[in-house]
């Protein structure tokens, strides 16, 4: 049946909340995108006249797309180049969804976001309805087609795991962007020691590069090694200048909430790195240089204003 335009605009109030939720799911903004757009045309196919809740109805609709996309995707996954981290989302981006409490800030970070990939679709999908977005487990359970009492036992599970690798004991912003700042200071310093100073004992460094664009296929583990990556990579070389074409500037912003680093090229966003600030210093940084899930990135960029650049690197 043809939509009328109240229709249309009844899907369109929920576009925002449904691309976080799928964002949260899939870990990739472009994927997310997909599966609204698939939902919006399972919602022109469908007689919307005897759809009771609205937003009951794509919701579900949109999550089960989601769970048979998380299922082909960690086949896919498994023939990965390299790590896998999930798209980072700039600052701003609506769709990182609702911020207001601990849980939702929490649920969208990048080092949970890279958590969740361990969890099973179904845990995955009940930890993002119930704490991103406050679902009672009632209509998880009408969600999902499962019973109340497993939703909140598959909740239970879930938290677990992902207390098991969240980040630790939040900073306050201010805080965050003074170690930042050191952190930029000493990893151009061409000094190891300053920046095994602001790394926490078992800091790590994991990157992205999608087979596309050069990144370890092992993460750095452990405050020197971490440190003596970090000093390679801001030392500037004409090789370095070679590869990305030319000399790419950098940005402090923060990405799914958290400390970023923004790295420019021409207007082209080609990196960023999300620092993991704890009281204890900083515990991980999660490089994406994966040019295919950087789009988003570059469009949301390109529509910001971001002020002047830190510094030129290479």
């Amino acid at each position: 049946m043809a939509l009328t335009m109240n229709d249309v605009d009844r899907f369109e109030a929920a576009r925002p909340r449904l691309e976080a939720i799928a964002y949260r799911l899939l870990g990739s903004a472009s994927e997310a995108e997909d599966a609204v757009q698939e939902t919006f045309l399972r919602w022109q196919a469908t007689d919307v006249d005897r759809v009771e809740v609205p937003e009951a109805w794509l919701t579900k609709v949109l999550t089960h797309l989601c769970l048979n996309q998380l299922t082909s995707a960690r086949a896919r996954r498994e023939t990965y180049v390299g790590q896998w981290l999930p798209e980072p989302v700039l600052a701003g981006d609506p769709m990182l969804g609702p911020a207001d409490t601990a849980e939702q800030r929490e649920s969208v970070s990048y080092a949970v976001m890279a958590v969740l990939e361990r969890l099973s679709p179904n845990e995955r999908a009940v930890y993002v309805l119930r704490e991103a977005f406050d679902y009672p487990h009632r209509e998880i359970a009408e969600i999902l087609d499962i019973t109340e009492a497993a939703s909140q036992q598959i909740l239970h599970r879930a938290k677990k795991h992902v207390a098991q690798g969240k980040a630790r004991t939040e900073v306050d912003e201010a805080a965050a962007r003074r170690i930042v700042d050191e952190f930029l200071a000493a990893a151009t310093s061409g000094r190891t020691e300053p920046l095994v100073r602001l790394l926490t004992q078992d800091a790590i460094a994991v990157g992205d590069g999608g087979g596309k664009v050069p990144a370890r296929a092992k993460a750095f583990e452990g405050a020197l090694a971490v440190a003596k990556f970090m000093r390679g990579l801001f030392k500037p070389s004409k090789a370095k200048r070679a590869l990305v074409g030319g000399s790419p500037e950098v940005y402090a912003t923060s990405a799914n909430g958290d400390p970023a680093l923004v790295v420019v090229l021409d207007g082209r966003v080609i990196g960023v790195m999300c620092l993991e600030v704890t009281p204890d210093g900083i515990a991980a940084f999660r490089n994406q240089v994966n040019p295919d899930k950087l789009e988003r990135a570059t469009r949301r960029w390109a529509a910001t204003d971001h002020g002047d650049p830190l510094l030129r690197v290479f």
